[in-house]
C-alpha cells in the first residue's frame, strides 16, 4: 500500500482557504469527517433509542476518515468489513455514505488498479444493501441508484488524480526546463570567459610587445638620433590608443543595455582581413621587415571567421616580436583556394626561447579554430625560422555574431 503524499507548497495566487487547506490536510479531513457525521446525525438521534449499535457503527464509519489521506487503503478497508457488520445486522445506517469519501481519496492517491478494486468492493456492497434494504424503493432502483453514487464516486477522483499529474508533469517539466536554462547559461558563461581571454590576450600581448619594442628603440635612440626617438615614441602613442581602442570594444560587449552614441554595437565590431594592412603597418613600424601576399580571389566570411583570421595574424607577428632574433624577412600569406582560407606567418630568424609546449597564443589559436574546423601548425621552417600555417573552412553566408 503507497501511503499519500502531502500536497505541493501552493502558489500564492490561491484563495486564503485554499492556501490553508493545502498546509493542514489532516485538519480538512477532520472537517470532513466532521461534515458526514453532521448529514447523517439526524437519522441516528432517532435511531439511537432503538439500537445502540447504530452508534457505534456510526462512528466506526465516519471516524477513520481522519486518517483517509494518509492511509486510504487502509481506512477503506476499515470502512468496508464495518458496513459489512452493519448489512449483517441488518441495521440501516446513513453514514455508510463515507465509503463514497474513502474510495473517492483510494481513486485520488492510488495507482489505478487499485482504485478499480475498490470500485469493485464497494460495488458488490451496493448490490448487497439493495437486495436488503431497497433504499431506493425497489431493489432494481435501488441498484441503479447506489451504484450511480459508487461510479461517481470513482470517476470524480480518477479524474482528480489525472488533473494532478497533468499539473505534475507540467511542474517537472517547469523545473527541468529551469535547470536547462541555467546549465546553459553557465556553459555559455564559460565560453564566454574563455573568448574574453583569448581577446584579452591577442589584444594585450600585441599591443604592449610593439610598445616595449618601441620604448626600447626610442630609449637606445634618445641621444644618437632624437628625431628617429621621437618618432618611435610617436607610434608607441599610437600603439597605444589602437589598444584602448581594442579594449574599448572588448569591454564594451559587457554592457547590458548598450544605447547609442560612441558606445553603440555598431562602433564595436571587431577587427578583420581588411584591418590587415593597419597591422602590418603596426609591425613595420616596431622594426619587422613584414612583407604581405594576398593570393586567390576573396570571399566573403562570417564575422567571427573574419575576426579569427586577423587575430591568427596579429598572435602570429606578436609572437615573431617576442622571440625572432634578426629576422630579415617575415612572410605574410593569404591564400584563397576553393574550399578554405591558409593564413601563414613565417620568419627566418632566430629563437630567443628553447622549444617547449604551446604558449596560451598557440592554444588560443587552436581554440578559435576549432570553432570552424580549421587546423593549426606552428614549428621550424626549412629557413631556419618559424612557421605558423592556419587552414580554415571558408563558410559563405549572412553576417554572424562570435561564438558566443
Amino acid at each position: 500500500m503507497l501511503a499519500a503524499a502531502p500536497d505541493p507548497a501552493p502558489p500564492s495566487s490561491l484563495s486564503p482557504w485554499r492556501r490553508w487547506a493545502s498546509g493542514h490536510p489532516r485538519s480538512v479531513d477532520a472537517l470532513v469527517a466532521l461534515g458526514v457525521q453532521l448529514i447523517v446525525l439526524p437519522p441516528v438521534l432517532r435511531a439511537a433509542a432503538l439500537s445502540p449499535w447504530v452508534w457505534l457503527l456510526d462512528l466506526g464509519l465516519v471516524l477513520p476518515l481522519i486518517w483517509r489521506r494518509r492511509h486510504p487503503v487502509a481506512v477503506f478497508g476499515v470502512l468496508a468489513a464495518v458496513a459489512l457488520v452493519q448489512w449483517a445486522l441488518g441495521l440501516r445506517v446513513l453514514a455508510d455514505a463515507a465509503l463514497l469519501v474513502a474510495l473517492y481519496t483510494v481513486a485520488v492517491w492510488e495507482p489505478r488498479r487499485v482504485a478499480v478494486a475498490a470500485g469493485l468492493v464497494l460495488e458488490l456492497g451496493a448490490v448487497l444493501a439493495a437486495f436488503r434494504f431497497a433504499p431506493a424503493g425497489d431493489v432494481l432502483a435501488s441498484v441503479i441508484f447506489l451504484s450511480g453514487l459508487v461510479v461517481a464516486a470513482f470517476f470524480i477522483g480518477t479524474t482528480v488524480q489525472t488533473r494532478r499529474a497533468y499539473l505534475g508533469a507540467l511542474v517537472d517539466r517547469a523545473a527541468r526546463a529551469e535547470r536547462e536554462r541555467d546549465q546553459q547559461a553557465r556553459l555559455a558563461a564559460t565560453t564566454e570567459r574563455a573568448r574574453l581571454a583569448r581577446e584579452l590576450h591577442d589584444i594585450v600581448a600585441h599591443s604592449l610587445t610593439v610598445v616595449v619594442t618601441l620604448a626600447e628603440a626610442a630609449q637606445a635612440a634618445g641621444t644618437t638620433d632624437p628625431p628617429a626617438a621621437r618618432e618611435a615614441m610617436g607610434q608607441v602613442a599610437t600603439t597605444g590608443r589602437a589598444a584602448l581602442v581594442e579594449m574599448r570594444r572588448l569591454l564594451g560587449v559587457l554592457r547590458t543595455e548598450p544605447g547609442p552614441g560612441p558606445d553603440d554595437p555598431a562602433d564595436l565590431a571587431p577587427p578583420g582581413l581588411d584591418g590587415l594592412d593597419g597591422l602590418v603597418a603596426g609591425a613595420r613600424g616596431a622594426g619587422l621587415p613584414v612583407r604581405l601576399t594576398v593570393a586567390g580571389r576573396p570571399r566573403p566570411l562570417t564575422t567571427a571567421m573574419d575576426a579569427t583570421a586577423h587575430r591568427i595574424v596579429q598572435e602570429s607577428l606578436t609572437n615573431v616580436l617576442k622571440h625572432a632574433v634578426e629576422p630579415s624577412v617575415v612572410e605574410v600569406l593569404v591564400r584563397w583556394g576553393e574550399e578554405g582560407l591558409v593564413l601563414q606567418v613565417s620568419d627566418d630568424g632566430r629563437s630567443a626561447v628553447a622549444s617547449g609546449g604551446p604558449g596560451h597564443g598557440l592554444t588560443g589559436m587552436r581554440e578559435r579554430l576549432a570553432l570552424f574546423g580549421g587546423e593549426l601548425s606552428a614549428g621550424p621552417s626549412a629557413s631556419g625560422g618559424w612557421r605558423v600555417r592556419a587552414t580554415m573552412r571558408v563558410v559563405e553566408g549572412p553576417v554572424l555574431e562570435e561564438p558566443a
